[in-house]
């Protein structure tokens, strides 16, 4: 299976899930409590189906108090201050996840997380009137994909792989 571009493989017998690049290790090791279990109920459960095109906020998801208030408000805040001042930097870091622009904010990007359930992380360049600021869409087929729960580990999932530290680098999570 391909996650943000990467090579996920799964051993049912072994009850093992690896993968083998730097970032695929990153994301099964130090993102373990936001990837594994998401993984398997992608696997299990995911249904064929198109994208719709209609992108939503995570708070218009069912349940999507969570992602506002709460221990489970995302932290695009982070990614706007790790990214707000390298539109490129950000850039950069979405195409090594196979993400590609997309025409929102500043700068945006869709990654794919899961195969059928794409991301869209928008940055917004800080200017003399406002900080820099970030958000993120998702495609409304997602609820048809996962339930709540997944979906904001999903979520957690993209953000922390474009925070990634570099080797050596502190890390998010």
């Amino acid at each position: 299976m391909k996650s943000f571009h990467q090579d996920i493989s799964i051993f049912p017998r072994g009850r093992q899930i690896s993968g083998g690049s730097r970032p695929g290790r990153y994301l099964l090791g130090d993102l373990a409590r936001y990837s594994k279990l998401p993984i398997l109920r992608y696997l299990i459960a995911s249904r064929d189906l198109p994208v719709s095109g209609n992108l939503i906020r995570p708070a218009d998801v069912a349940g999507g108090q969570i992602y506002v208030k709460g221990t489970h408000v995302l932290p695009l805040g982070r990614l706007a201050d790790t990214y707000g001042e390298d539109i490129q930097g950000f850039l950069k870091k979405g195409r090594e996840l196979g993400g590609s622009p997309q025409p929102y904010g500043d700068a945006s990007l869709m990654l794919f997380p899961f195969p059928r359930v794409p991301v869209i992380i928008l940055l917004w360049k800080s200017d003399e009137e406002f900080p820099s600021r970030s958000d993120l869409l998702l495609d409304s087929t997602c609820e048809l994909q996962l339930p709540p729960d997944i979906i904001w580990a999903t979520t957690m999932m993209s953000l922390s792989m474009m925070l990634e530290p570099v080797p050596g680098g502190r890390g998010f999570p």
